[in-house]
């Protein structure tokens, strides 16, 4: 029924989106269907990545945030047209928290053919209401899109704003500097920039933060205070990234300092300045960015998956999962877990007495890919130590990857992620859970009803 009605009904505002029209879709469908991707980067034990990636990747951020004015979390997601389909959707939608259930989701914009969910979308919600939707470029191949929604807390209408060299969007609205925008330039290598806009339409000329010859990022922002950590990639080879750096800027990007406060001349260039935390490089092991939270001080905590090569499989050793928490004066390394596979992503949770972890440390139906099965991991001591308290999800069909934290993240809709067979195409479902991490519900993938209450599958 989607891909008929699809078919007839938006030829014409298809083309009009990737074109210098002001309009998007805002076609309604017919539930909730993720993509399916696979890279194409073969060994021994298959693709590098691959599976069900509707909340890939760990660079797009947010994608959710919770609206406590409305009672509602709103998502994006990369979608497609139909279960057998790559054609790739950038999706909105919300959870009614009063009302337990989702709309159908909407289209912002058609992809025109690409099936590569590097092209997902990032969510931001300014001091008015209004929502708005970074969709990632890739390079100077395809341009970055900024929508903006018609009505504030609404998803039915959205109208492009701009068009820019935009990858890996990270978009953060402060009251004090209005938006922040970090994101990526392939200039030489994957290098970092930012850029400024009060208002979301004029933006200042973007402004290099790192170029050593490569790198991905993670961010968040508490106050008015961004935190950015990444990696650097020798040669501008990714499948080398290693090395860990953590910077701030309170004052919307005039000055960046580290975290002990020494200020910072952009852009970085050289691996070993003071930005550097841990030399990972010497111990010859790759780092993997998950996340980016802060303790209950405002210290920034990090999340990443630690390897020791590129490839799959277990002849390339376990992937430890760690978490490295600048502790006002110093930076301390906690390992949590280990799992079976370098893009294993998953969140960081901080509460008043427990650290949450929701991500696919067990091992899924497709042992060696991509994800795994959903488990909760607390840590009552700041990260010293992690206990596995439950598996979310069991004996699953299709590996789970990418469990995504909602930002202010609601007790009812905590973590949201896809799932997706890493080994062949599949169909792609889309998942979340509550805080307590003990129930599962399933999007509804079909839907007659303009509303329906999402069911419980775990």
């Amino acid at each position: 029924m989607l891909h008929k009605t699809y078919c007839l009904l938006c030829f014409c505002a298809v083309f009009l989106c990737c074109t210098q029209s002001t309009n998007a879709q805002n076609l309604k469908v017919d539930g909730y269907k993720g993509i399916w991707f696979t890279l194409g980067q073969f060994s021994e034990f298959g693709d590098k990545y691959s599976g069900g990636l509707g909340t890939y990747t760990a660079n797009h951020l947010p994608v959710a945030i919770y609206a406590a004015k409305v009672q509602k979390t709103f998502f994006v997601y990369g979608g497609t047209t139909h279960r057998d389909k790559r054609h790739l959707l950038i999706m909105i939608s919300y959870f009614d928290h009063r009302k337990k259930r989702v709309p159908k989701p909407v289209i912002v914009c058609d992809k025109m053919g690409v099936d590569d969910p590097h092209d997902n979308a990032s969510l931001s919600i300014d001091q008015n209401g209004y929502l708005w939707v970074f969709v990632s470029g890739r390079g100077k191949i395809r341009p970055g899109l900024i929508f903006k929604s018609r009505q504030p807390y609404n998803i039915d209408a959205f109208e492009k704003i701009h068009e820019a060299e935009i990858t890996y969007p990270q978009p953060w609205a402060s009251e004090a500097n209005g938006f922040l925008s970090m994101f990526t330039k392939y200039t030489n290598g994957r290098e970092l920039y930012w850029s400024t806009s009060p208002d979301g339409k004029t933006w200042a000329p973007d402004q290099k933060l790192a170029g050593m010859g490569g790198h991905y990022q993670i961010t968040n922002m508490r106050g008015n205070t961004l935190v950015t950590a990444f990696n650097y990639h020798p040669g501008g080879d990714v499948d080398k990234r290693t090395n860990l750096y953590v910077i701030k800027t309170a004052d919307g990007g005039k000055t960046w300092q580290t975290m002990g406060g020494e200020i910072l001349q952009t852009p970085l260039t050289h691996p070993y300045g003071p930005a550097l935390v841990k030399d990972y490089a010497a111990e010859a092991k790759l780092v993997y960015l998950n996340d980016l939270n802060f303790d209950q001080a405002g210290n920034p905590i990090v999340l990443a998956v630690i390897g020791k090569s590129a490839k799959p499989g277990p002849i390339h050793g376990p992937r430890e999962w760690v978490v490295i928490h600048w502790k006002g004066a110093h930076w301390e390394f906690h390992k949590v877990c280990e799992s079976t596979h370098n893009y294993d992503m998953g969140s960081i949770y901080v509460e008043p007495k427990l650290w949450r972890i929701i991500g696919p440390t067990a091992t899924g139906p497709q042992q060696y890919g991509t994800g795994g099965e959903m488990v909760l991991w607390e840590s009552s001591d700041e990260g010293k130590t992690w206990t596995k308290i439950r598996n979310l999800t069991k004996k699953s069909p299709r590996n789970h990857a990418y469990a995504r934290r909602p930002v202010n993240a609601n007790a009812d809709f905590y973590a949201f992620w896809a799932d997706g067979d890493a080994d062949k195409f599949s169909v792609s479902k889309l998942y979340f859970t509550n805080q307590k991490a003990d129930k599962v519900w399933g999007l509804p993938f079909e839907m007659q009803k303009e509303f329906a209450k999402p069911r419980r599958v775990w």
